[in-house]
């Protein structure tokens, strides 16, 4: 069996060059899981206060870090769940995104949800992502 990840979009679903409908993973390889990241550095500082875009930047930042780390890149994720928090820009988290994620081949699966709130008050946006690298 070969090692691959196979991206579907059904001719019966949209299609939308910013996020594949389907992924499936075979084969050996490494399941990487990126707990939610925020707008929080390595210094432990919050960047981008009551900015959703300077947020995100920050989010999808710690993101390639993190995919770094594994030795992994955008390339691997299959998985993104944005979380926002009400009353911000869809938008502005998305335009800020692309500049980790425009040149994707093959877009990761993604789910957006509007929250009440996060776990500090100061975070507008939290990020989690699934990859998978095949061996």
């Amino acid at each position: 069996m070969s090692d691959k990840i196979q991206h579907i979009n059904p001719e019966d679903l949209s299609k939308n060059p910013a996020f594949s409908q389907v992924i499936v993973t075979q084969g050996s390889g490494r399941t990487i899981y990126i707990g939610g990241q925020n707008a929080v550095n390595a210094n432990r500082e919050i960047i981008g206060k009551g900015d959703i875009q300077a947020q995100a930047e920050q989010a999808m930042q710690n993101i390639h870090t993190a995919l770094t780390a594994c030795d992994a890149t955008f390339e691997n994720v299959v998985k993104l769940s944005i979380n926002i928090v009400q009353g911000q820009s869809v938008y502005g988290a998305f335009q800020a995104s692309q500049k980790f994620m425009s040149g994707l081949k093959n877009p990761p699966t993604i789910s957006v949800l509007i929250v009440a709130g996060l776990a500090n008050p100061e975070f507008l946006i939290e990020i989690d992502a699934i990859a998978f690298v095949p061996e």
